[in-house]
């Protein structure tokens, strides 16, 4: 039998955590990804409009996935290829893997596409970049970011499901999308760092603190753990080799890991989490309708501030997660 072209979420987080370790590199890390908030805010290259030929090619994709009826677990590369988008396709998958970390692509015309059709089109424009993953265990392949209440029967709910603030995080796959279908009447806004800036500006103030990126942190399960499992884990936010630095770092969870009677570390968390958010650092702005967000979750945090949603016109975000095969970037 074919393997699934879907990653459940335990081989994603195994393949994103799969991260080669010599030791911590002790000085500044440079390289595209050391992007700084302060220097992107004066310029605005790194939103891209995407072209009416890419539209055309990706409704065609769409329309084609669509007419087929195969799920996410049997859809293959050359099913969602966008005819003459190649060098597009490739520019976009080098910024993230080997630049920036991070894509903002505008023009998206979701306004004209349903529900069903949005779903597609987010599918479609995550397998560009590798293969999908689920969002849940629940299966879900797309994830729908919008408020629930789900906070309200259970306080330790995945965030993405309600309207209350994410503090800076990465996800456990190699890459995140998030499609804007609507904003919030107010807030959402939508906050990005580069986890290697933050590290070399820990290093430069608080190296004592720096150190200690490469040292098991608890965390929370949230609740998720496997049957008769601990409530918690532990793992290194950093590890170093290569030359290049990759992250994983969850703030609301290494911090509600104090439930369990485990201590968190707060002076590093409280700092790290200050550095990211430091207008110097951080670059904060809002996705419109047709925004696609693209972030490499080992060089880029993220985070959200809360939101207010307008009845009849909540605030929906649909989501991707991907895993890339790294021997072809």
């Amino acid at each position: 039998m074919a393997a699934s072209a879907l990653m459940s979420i335990a081989e994603q987080s195994a393949h994103f955590l799969d991260r080669p370790h010599e030791r911590a590199p002790g000085r500044a890390v440079d390289g595209e990804a050391a992007w700084l908030g302060a220097d992107l805010r004066r310029r605005d290259d790194w939103i891209e409009r995407v072209s009416p030929d890419f539209v055309e090619a990706l409704e065609g994709a769409v329309a084609r996935l669509l007419a087929s009826g195969r799920p996410w677990s049997a859809v293959s590369e050359t099913d969602v290829e966008l005819p003459g988008q190649g060098e597009t396709l490739q520019r976009w998958r080098r910024a993230l893997t080997h630049g920036r970390g991070f894509l903002v692509l505008r023009g998206l015309p979701v306004e004209r596409w349903d529900l069903a059709t949005q779903h597609a089109v987010t599918g479609v424009l995550g397998r560009q970049f590798g293969r999908l993953g689920l969002q849940n265990p629940r299966g879900d392949v797309i994830g729908e970011v919008r408020a629930t209440g789900v906070e309200k029967v259970d306080p330790f709910a995945r965030l993405y499901a309600t309207a209350g603030e994410f503090r800076f995080h990465c996800d456990a796959s190699d890459l995140v999308g998030l499609l804007c279908i609507r904003p919030a009447a107010e807030g959402g806004e939508s906050r990005l760092a580069s986890s290697v800036s933050v590290y070399n500006t820990l290093l430069a103030t608080r190296p004592d603190l720096a150190t200690r990126l490469f040292e098991p942190q608890p965390y929370d399960l949230r609740n998720e753990q496997a049957a008769g499992g601990a409530p918690y884990g532990a793992f290194a936010p950093c590890a170093f080799g290569g030359g290049v630095l990759r992250t994983f770092y969850i703030s609301d969870y290494f911090r509600t890991v104090a439930r369990h009677g485990v201590e968190p570390d707060l002076d590093l968390l409280d700092a790290y989490d200050a550095i990211a958010a430091a207008p110097e650092v951080g670059l904060s702005f809002y996705l419109q309708p047709g925004d696609l967000q693209v972030l490499n979750n080992h060089t880029t945090l993220h985070a959200r501030s809360a939101f207010r949603d307008a009845p009849g016109r909540e605030r929906l975000l649909l989501r991707f997660l991907v895993s890339m095969d790294r021997t072809a970037t």
